[in-house]
C-alpha cells in the first residue's frame, strides 16, 4: 500500500508539469506528513549525511571541465583531426562526426554538451557539403550520446553515488563499450552513406594528419589525465576530476587562447547553474531513497521477484523496457536517482555484477537523449538543424535500432563492461 501511495503522488506531481526534483521533494514530504510518524529530525539527519559525500563533488568539476571545453576551441581542433583520419571514406564528415563526438565524449562527460560543441561545427559543413539534413542530425545526435557513456560520465558519477558503487571501476568499465558503440554507430553511418551515395573528402597526407593531431594534443591529454591518475592511484576520481577542471581552464585560456581571463566569469557561472540543479535533484533524491528504503518496498519488490522464479534474464528484460520508457519522458539523471534505490537493491540479490548494472543503465540512459518525445539531444539537434522534432526523431530511426541491438550485447554479455575493471584489479 504504501508504495502505492507513493508512485501515484510522484506520477501526479510529474503529470502537473512540475519539475522532477520537486515533485520527488513533495512526494516525500507529503507521504511523511500524511502517513508516517517518522521524526523529522531523523529525515534532516538523512537529507546531511545522503549529500555529505567526497564524490559528490565530481559532478561541479567535471561540469566545468567540459563548459571550459566547450567554449573554447578544443572541439574544432578535435573535429579536424577526426576529418584527417576517416574524412576520405564514404559519408566522411559523417564518421568524422562519430570519431570526433568519441574524442570530445572523453573529455566532457556530458551529452548535450558533445552534441552543442561538435553539431554546431560539423553539421552546416555536412549540409553545405551535400549531405543530407537528417542524416547529419540522425548522426550526431546519436553520437553525441557517447558522452555519457565514454568516461569520464556525469551520470556514471550519479550511479555511483546512488549506489554507492566505484567510479573509477565504473569509468574503466564504460572504456571498451564506449569504443564498440563507436564502431557500431561508425558502421550503420558508413551504411546509410553508402547506400545513398553520399560524398567523401579528399585524402589527407600523413603531415596533415600529424599536424591535426599535434593542434588537437593538448585536449586529448586531458583523458590520460583523468583515466592515467585514476589507474595509476595518482588521485581519487574525485581529485581526478578537480584536475580535469584545472587543466581545461589552462589549455582553454593560456593554451589555445580561445577563451580570455574576462570570459572566465561565464564560465564559472553557467557551470555552477548546472551544478546547483544536479545537487538539487541528488538532494530530493536522497530523501525519496530514505523513505524507498524506510517503508522497506525495494526489499519487498526483491522478495516478489526471487519468488515469482522472473530470473536474471527476466528481470534484466524489464529493467530495459522501464529505462526506455522512463527514457523517453525524463533526463538521465533523475531516471537513475529515480531508479537506482529501487532495481539496484534486487539485482544485487539475484546476483548481478554492480558495475555491469551500471553500464546497462547508462547505455539505456544514452538511448533514451534520442528516444521521442522528450530526448534532449533530439531537442538540441533540433535547435541546430532548425528541424522539426517530428522530422528529427525520424532522421535518428537507423541508429537508434543499432543502439538497441547493442544494449542487448552489454545486458546479456557482461564481460563486455567488466573485463577491463577485472583486469587492472579494480573489481
Amino acid at each position: 500500500m504504501s508504495a502505492l501511495i507513493i508512485f501515484v503522488l510522484l506520477t501526479f506531481l510529474m503529470l502537473s508539469g512540475m519539475p522532477v526534483s520537486i515533485s520527488l521533494g513533495l512526494t516525500v514530504l507529503t507521504f511523511l506528513f500524511a502517513f508516517t510518524e517518522v521524526p523529522l529530525e531523523s529525515v534532516a539527519l538523512k537529507l546531511f549525511t545522503g549529500i555529505e559525500k567526497f564524490e559528490i563533488m565530481a559532478i561541479p568539476f567535471f561540469i566545468l571541465a567540459g563548459n571550459f571545453l566547450t567554449h573554447g576551441g578544443v572541439a574544432k581542433r578535435m573535429i579536424y583531426f577526426a576529418t584527417s583520419m576517416v574524412g576520405h571514406l564514404r559519408g566522411g564528415l559523417g564518421l568524422s562526426a562519430v570519431f570526433a563526438c568519441a574524442l570530445f565524449a572523453a573529455v566532457s562527460g556530458s551529452s548535450p554538451a558533445t552534441v552543442v560543441a561538435i553539431g554546431s561545427i560539423l553539421l552546416p559543413a555536412m549540409v553545405k557539403a551535400g549531405y543530407p539534413k537528417k542524416f547529419g542530425v540522425g548522426v550526431i545526435a546519436s553520437s553525441g550520446g557517447l558522452g555519457i557513456l565514454i568516461p569520464p560520465s556525469i551520470v556514471m558519477v550519479m550511479y555511483a553515488v546512488s549506489t554507492n558503487s566505484s567510479i573509477g571501476a565504473l569509468f574503466m568499465a564504460g572504456v571498451i563499450p564506449g569504443l564498440l558503440l563507436a564502431l557500431f554507430l561508425g558502421f550503420i553511418t558508413w551504411y546509410e552513406a553508402k547506400k545513398g551515395n553520399y560524398p567523401r573528402e579528399q585524402p589527407k597526407s600523413w603531415f596533415e594528419r600529424w599536424d591535426a593531431f599535434r593542434k588537437a594534443i593538448w585536449g586529448l591529454l586531458l583523458v590520460i589525465v583523468v583515466m592515467g591518475g585514476i589507474y595509476s592511484g595518482l588521485f581519487t576520481p574525485t581529485e581526478a576530476a578537480a584536475m580535469s577542471a584545472v587543466y581545461a581552464f589552462f589549455i582553454a585560456v593560456f593554451v589555445y587562447k580561445d577563451i580570455g581571463m574576462k570570459d572566465v566569469p561565464k564560465v564559472l557561472l553557467n557551470s555552477a547553474n548546472m551544478s546547483a540543479m544536479l545537487l538539487y535533484i541528488i538532494t530530493n533524491a536522497v530523501l525519496f531513497s530514505f523513505i524507498l528504503t524506510n517503508e522497506q518496498i525495494p526489499q519487498g519488490i526483491a522478495e516478489w521477484l526471487t519468488n515469482s522464479g522472473i530470473g536474471v534474464v527476466g528481470f534484466l528484460i524489464a529493467v530495459n523496457i522501464l529505462l526506455l520508457v522512463m527514457g523517453s519522458f525524463m533526463e538521465p539523471s533523475s531516471i537513475i536517482l529515480i531508479t537506482a534505490p529501487i532495481l539496484f537493491p534486487i539485482a544485487m540479490k539475484l546476483g548481478i555484477d554492480p558495475i555491469h548494472f551500471g553500464v546497462m543503465i547508462t547505455v539505456n540512459m544514452e538511448i533514451g537523449m534520442i528516444t521521442p518525445p522528450v530526448g534532449l539531444n533530439l531537442y538540441v539537434a533540433s535547435g541546430i538543424a532548425k528541424m522539426g522534432l517530428t522530422d528529427c526523431s525520424k532522421a535518428v530511426w537507423p541508429w537508434l535500432m543499432t543502439m538497441l541491438v547493442y544494449l542487448m550485447i552489454i545486458t546479456y554479455v557482461p564481460a563486455v563492461s567488466t573485463w577491463l575493471p577485472k583486469t587492472l584489479g579494480m573489481m
